[in-house]
């Protein structure tokens, strides 16, 4: 029929769901390399030791029949608990419930319709819900063809999008994981050692924290490219100018994806025993991502204020006085000259 299974064309209602502490996450198939990637990997080693980075933990399917075992392990033991906690984020668990399966598609070794059909099949047989079937299947089916779209139509010209302006340097802490911050420094860590860190960590984390200090954008991407196992320009371009940074000015999105502390503590067990305190807003303890998200819409007021997804923060705004946007504002300029 012209219906979709379940009623509803996406079920992003029941996908964003924060992990409880009585789930635990699975042990995740990590392949063990052959010898002929431990000669690559010496060779590696022995000319790029001073690169980003780790070997110690490399796990990634190189060959065809290493891909297919990790897709099995995915749609057998992770696909049915990843629709409800796609969005969550857990310390030391940078996989949780993700398929891994990125670097494998993107180097050819699965094909995008062999993935999408497992999934099916996991859901036609009940072995996997609705929900966590179709939030996957459009991952890869929408959100990864959408993507490529987006960049062979708008590219060479689309490299160079910087809609907001921003032009501070990456801050030295995104090659190291040396910060205060504890998300950041999980999110971060967990990239030094897998080449890895899931969607949301990409992009409220530490795509949001680039977003909020202004970045400048092609920086932002140039760190993305080199860190994760899965870059690949046509697919890395577009979802970090497009959708970490706003750099194309909503080509790709709607609104910027700019969140609070409030929303990582929500969403993750990050904010206990971090060095900065989330419920405080202002302040020498206060979460930098409360002053710096209040800072970013100020500055930005004249090109996001009329963008009715930002409606009801705008709208807060409009009641501070001319002094508490001041305060705010040297707030987060104090502490991002900190940075340089």
């Amino acid at each position: 029929g012209d219906q979709p299974a379940g009623g509803v064309w996406n079920f992003d209602a029941e996908n964003r769901k924060s992990l409880p502490a009585s789930i635990l996450p699975p042990d995740r198939c990590r392949v063990a390399p052959d010898d002929t990637t431990r000669e690559v990997m010496a060779l590696v080693e022995q000319r790029f030791s001073g690169h980003f980075g780790t070997l110690e933990e490399f796990g990634w399917p190189v060959r065809r029949a290493d891909a297919l075992l990790a897709l099995g392990d995915f749609i057998a033991n992770d696909l049915p608990l990843f629709g409800d906690y796609q969005d969550a984020m857990k310390a030391g668990a940078p996989f949780l419930f993700h398929s891994l399966l990125a670097p494998a598609l993107n180097i050819g070794l699965l094909s995008p319709r062999e993935v999408c059909e497992a999934a099916e099949t996991a859901w036609r047989s009940g072995d996997a819900p609705l929900n966590a079937v179709e939030g996957f299947v459009r991952q890869i089916l929408g959100w990864r063809e959408y993507v490529r779209g987006v960049y062979w139509t708008l590219m060479p010209e689309y490299a160079q999008r910087n809609a907001l302006q921003a032009t501070r340097k990456l801050p030295a802490f995104y090659w190291t994981g040396d910060t205060p911050m504890r998300c950041l420094r999980e999110a971060i860590s967990g990239t030094l050692r897998y080449a890895y860190s899931h969607h949301i960590q990409r992009l409220m984390v530490t795509g949001n924290f680039a977003l909020l200090a202004a970045v400048a954008p092609q920086e932002v991407e140039r760190w993305y490219l080199a860190v994760y196992a899965d870059a690949i320009e046509w697919v890395e371009m577009p979802n970090t100018l497009g959708m970490a940074v706003f750099a194309d000015g909503g080509q790709m999105a709607s609104k910027p994806y700019a969140a609070s502390g409030a929303y990582i503590d929500r969403m993750s067990d990050f904010c206990p025993g971090c060095a900065y305190d989330v419920k405080q807003k202002t302040g020498p303890k206060a979460c930098p991502f409360n002053y710096l998200y209040w800072a970013f819409l100020i500055r930005q007021k004249n090109r996001l204020s009329s963008n009715p997804r930002l409606a009801m923060p705008y709208r807060t705004l409009v009641g501070w006085p001319q002094e508490r946007e001041a305060a705010i504002l040297a707030e987060a300029d104090a502490f991002l000259e900190m940075l340089q």
